[in-house]
């Protein structure tokens, strides 16, 4: 089954090439393009897509309010930011907003339609600069001692590292979504993170993922 893609950006030209692109992939289906945030809200409840790439700066709604509007209608839906961006604050506000990973326009073209496959089986897809600027702000921003996380939190954390969803945790460890859910909630919590984003990030930084040699991709 195609991974649907759904696109909101204000430029046509990057919308058309970014469709071409998409439809030339089997794997893929581009189910949809807005030129603005209220219409992209619209169209993500209208074609329901699995993943939704959501440029930063727009005319009228900025790409945050469009994934926080996303994100409330359907918090399963995977939102990737897709801008020019790399600054620190933009990153950060992304990712405190629920992003679901975030990449720059000038990735190969090739690449974009890697990492969407990636991210539609659960993965953290950030690109190296991404994922510098979010290690440095782990760093200067010290949270709470993982020590404070049961031992089941720990395993979700390390999980989290991996790029796993939600449901291949559950799996792995034989319990619910939902419990999965409550386990995130609360280590999220104990650590002072906002989204599971950050939680993968710092269980990067601080070693979680060491059994399974985890990675953001």
């Amino acid at each position: 089954m195609s991974t649907r893609v759904l696109l909101i950006d204000d430029h046509a030209l990057f919308r058309r090439g970014v469709a071409q692109l998409i439809e030339s992939d089997p794997d893929l289906q581009f189910v949809g393009e807005a030129c603005d945030g209220a219409r992209g809200i619209e169209l993500a409840s209208e074609v329901a897509p699995d993943i939704v790439l959501i440029d930063l700066n727009m005319k009228g709604m900025s790409g945050i309010a469009t994934l926080q509007g996303i994100k409330k209608a359907n918090p399963r839906t995977c939102c990737i930011m897709l801008t020019v961006s790399d600054d620190e604050r933009d990153v950060l506000q992304a990712m405190r907003a629920g992003a679901d990973g975030y990449l720059l326009k000038d990735l190969e073209p090739e690449d974009l339609c890697s990492r969407l496959k990636l991210a539609a089986r659960g993965s953290v897809v950030l690109e190296s600069r991404i994922a510098a600027i979010l290690t440095r702000a782990s760093a200067a921003n010290p949270v709470q001692d993982e020590a404070e996380l049961t031992e089941r939190e720990n395993q979700i954390l390390g999980s989290l590292a991996l790029g796993h969803s939600n449901k291949e945790i559950a799996r792995q460890l034989g319990i619910s979504d939902a419990t999965v859910k409550v386990h995130i909630k609360n280590l999220l919590r104990k650590l002072n993170l906002k989204s599971r984003l950050e939680a993968a990030v710092w269980a990067l930084n601080h070693g979680a993922a060491r059994s399974g040699g985890g990675r953001l991709q």
